[in-house]
């Protein structure tokens, strides 16, 4: 169960875990911010700790909040580049074709009369598309991980990448197809490693870094560039 904590003008949500030993604090990409903690760890020392992170705190809402205002709305204009694991793709406005989106012969391709729902087609096409290929590298990873799960589910997850549900069943963001395919397979690995382990624990990075020797680097590129994918 969560509570809010309230230091000085920030607000936490305040996660306890047995499992856990030491205090964390994460910056979610909404901003959101998470205080993750030992059961037994007192109020005043979590604010404590809140108020020695708060410089970092600042530091890291700050710079989201620059990227956030950097990224434009999409115009859906002619030559306008859209990501597509990792690579940008120009947009080409037609006036027929059999669908309302596609992806040929390096171009986007959207319909002229479907241009009013335009987000909406890139929403579906990037779905489609994100199912296919992340059950892909599922499959790919499951015997060495030796997991088993029960569906691969694309949908909007608001500020995760991913999620590993009850019933083991994954879940990814539909964005996750924008991304680079080192760093989409990252997700995919991450997730798969909750099958096993449910928390953050050192026994997750342990299982993870022998799935994925490293991890670190594609966690850190996810972390300070995967709010550039925003901008759909």
């Amino acid at each position: 169960m969560s509570q809010t904590l309230s230091v000085d003008d920030l607000l936490l949500t305040v996660r306890r875990s047995a499992r856990r030993k030491t205090i964390q604090i994460t910056v979610e990409r909404d901003g959101a911010l998470i205080l993750s903690a030992p059961p037994r760890v007192e109020e005043q020392v979590l604010r404590q700790f809140v108020q020695e992170k708060s410089f970092w705190i600042y530091s890291r809402l700050a710079e989201k909040e620059r990227l956030q205002r950097a990224i434009p709305t999409k115009e859906y204009v002619d030559g306008e580049g859209f990501l597509y694991l990792g690579r940008s793709y120009r947009l080409k406005l037609v006036d027929e074709q059999d669908v309302p989106l596609k992806l040929t012969a390096g171009r986007f391709r959207l319909r002229r009369s479907d241009l009013a729902r335009a987000r909406e087609h890139f929403i579906r096409w990037y779905s489609e598309h994100a199912r296919h290929w992340l059950a892909a590298r599922v499959k790919a990873y499951q015997e060495r991980m030796e997991v088993s799960h029960s569906g691969v589910r694309v949908q909007d997850l608001g500020y995760r990448w991913g999620s590993c549900g009850k019933g083991a069943q994954l879940y990814f963001h539909w964005k996750t197809i924008l991304l680079p395919k080192h760093i989409a397979e990252y997700v995919v690995v991450h997730e798969m490693v909750h099958l096993h382990e449910p928390h953050h624990n050192p026994e997750f990075w342990l299982r993870l870094e022998r799935a994925m020797p490293d991890y670190a680097q594609r966690k850190a590129w996810l972390a300070e560039h995967g709010i550039e994918v925003e901008g759909i």
